[in-house]
């Protein structure tokens, strides 16, 4: 199956929110990704095979030195396939051609392996503020 890959490729608002879904595990809320990605990211990457969408990542970003992954996805279909690994890539040389310095991606530890070896990721010390209702802020 050849899978091809676009920076800032045309995509179905429905289609993706359902892709979406089915990789995080939730049911699809109707979100305008279209008008979301275009307001706050510096691009996003696409893969398709033929006409169906079966990867995208998400590359928000400062408007300066650091762009951020988020919302990779990988139909399951395909996973195992280094569809994330070339979503990831394609993301990092277009951050790169922007004049990006850094690529931040905050990810699950089962997800290690995925970034830190496939992708070429370094860990770093980060943090992290939990913003939900009910959670405490800084004290």
């Amino acid at each position: 199956m050849t899978i091809t890959y676009g920076w800032r490729a045309g995509f179905d608002d429905a289609t993706l929110d359902a892709l979406h879904a089915a990789g995080f595990g939730t049911e699809p809320r109707g979100t305008d990704w279209s008008a979301r990605v275009r307001r706050h990211s510096l691009g996003w990457v696409c893969g398709y095979a033929g006409e169906r969408l079966v990867g995208f990542v998400n590359v928000p970003w400062d408007g300066g030195e650091h762009a951020f992954l988020v919302d990779t996805v990988v139909a399951a279909d395909v996973r195992g396939a280094g569809v994330g690994t070339r979503l990831v890539a394609t993301a990092a040389a277009a951050a790169r051609r922007a004049g990006c310095h850094w690529l931040h991606v905050d990810f699950l530890p089962e997800l290690s392996a995925f970034y830190l070896q496939a992708c070429g990721f370094r860990p770093t010390a980060a943090g992290l503020l939990a913003l939900e209702r009910g959670s405490s802020p800084c004290h």
